[in-house]
């Protein structure tokens, strides 16, 4: 014969895990991309300072 077991613990425990899986996936994700904006954004400041100091700070290289 079967016998049935009440099993809500052992699912809870697992949502429990899945969960804590899920969020650290989510974390490393974002960090890695606020890690790679970052790298961007200190590639793009370069840019701007070699544009900046080739120009002169008087000379208007902008069009607005």
């Amino acid at each position: 014969m079967f016998v049935l077991r009440d099993n809500t613990k052992g699912d809870a425990e697992m949502l429990a895990l899945l969960l804590v899986l899920l969020l650290a996936i989510l974390l490393f994700g974002i960090g890695f991309a606020v890690k790679i904006l970052w790298i961007v954004a200190a590639i793009v400041l370069v840019l701007w300072l070699i544009g900046f100091l080739a120009r002169g700070p008087e000379a208007r290289w902008y069009r607005w």
